[in-house]
């Protein structure tokens, strides 16, 4: 399975903010979508990734407020992305690796989507579903001795 598979499913909404807007704005996003995260764009380019994560860390170093702050100083400038073709054994154990739970997803530098460890986890369950019931089916369907020797 791949990363175009889950987004098949998940549909296309993205949301997006630029580093420059002030974090509590997208902290209110956040929370108004009930989102995790939010990408960050500059001028059309992918330049980051602001998760519930940064906010919290924000937070914390502020005191419990976060006034002035800018997306920019909170965000991740080093977003972990994949491509639409990429596995999703791939992309787990890159999630896994860097404690990941948002990954922006990229076809060279136009974002596709997002997807999360959630939507991982959502289609690996999904898929081992779909297997055991085609095994119970298959072994529901098994024939008895003596259909077996029956049909020597």
């Amino acid at each position: 399975m791949k990363v175009a598979d889950i987004l098949r499913v998940k549909g296309g909404t993205l949301f997006t903010v630029k580093p420059d807007q002030a974090l509590a704005e997208a902290a209110q996003i956040m929370a108004d979508r009930d989102i995790g995260s939010l990408v960050v764009m500059d001028h059309g380019d992918l330049v980051g990734m602001l998760t519930f994560r940064e906010v919290i860390v924000s937070v914390v170093k502020s005191g419990g407020s976060l006034g002035s702050t800018l997306v920019r100083s909170a965000m991740d400038d080093h977003p972990l992305t994949c491509t639409l073709g990429t596995e999703l054994d791939e992309v787990r154990r890159m999630m896994l690796e860097r404690h990941a739970r948002y990954m922006p997803v990229m076809d060279s530098r136009t974002l596709m989507g997002v997807i999360s460890f959630y939507d991982v986890a959502k289609a690996v369950v999904d898929s081992q579903n779909f297997e055991n019931k085609l095994l119970k089916a298959y072994i529901r369907d098994w024939p008895g001795e003596d259909q077996a020797s029956a049909s020597k």
